[in-house]
């Protein structure tokens, strides 16, 4: 296979690896039912004029499968970490006691279960998108290398190699997705 389609493959492998991990990092977010440090993961806070992420302001902790306990390093942060946590609008509700943050998940309901199984496969559908953009990208700089002189077999060849890299990756998305689900479905 010519060198410069071998390029092509690596690099779309490299992006499609990617586009799962950034899949597999938003599927985290929708949360189970279940309390867990990372359901706090996209949130920043103004830490003296500068957005930082609530994990490197404070300690979060679950201290049981229904509570999420945030301790702020100072405590003059309580005020901003508890605002961008309402701000998050993640539909947790902090409770400020001054030293701490607590915050309660709620049990789901079946409808709330639902809702989030809905959540799961928009998000799973993003990065099948994802990985099709890719291929896409990666078939049409495969085209682009006719003018330099590789054939059409080769560029055949190469685009079925990315077809066969794109099914491997949606299979992969379609797992996560699964496994999110049963997570979510699971009372």
């Amino acid at each position: 296979m010519n060198e410069h389609i071998k390029k092509q493959l690596e690099d779309a492998k490299l992006l499609m690896e990617k586009a799962i991990e950034h899949c597999d990092s938003e599927l985290t977010k929708i949360r189970a039912g279940k309390a867990m440090p990372s359901m706090l993961d996209g949130i920043t806070v103004d830490y003296y004029g500068t957005q930082t992420p609530l994990a490197q302001v404070g300690t979060v902790n679950t201290p049981d499968a229904r509570t999420l306990v945030v301790q702020p390093w100072e405590k003059s942060l309580i005020v901003p970490i508890e605002k961008a946590i309402k701000d998050a609008n993640i539909g947790l509700n902090p409770q400020n006691d001054g030293i701490v943050i607590r915050l309660n998940v709620p049990p789901l309901t079946e409808e709330r279960r639902k809702d989030l199984v809905k959540k799961v496969k928009e998000e799973a559908e993003r990065g099948r998108i994802a990985v099709r953009n890719i291929r896409k990208d990666a078939n049409e700089k495969i085209k682009k290398l006719k003018t330099e002189g590789v054939s059409d077999d080769e560029i055949k060849d190469g685009e079925a190699e990315v077809q066969k890299l794109t099914d491997s990756f949606i299979v992969n998305v379609d797992k996560l997705a699964e496994l999110k689900e049963k997570d979510v479905m699971t009372v």
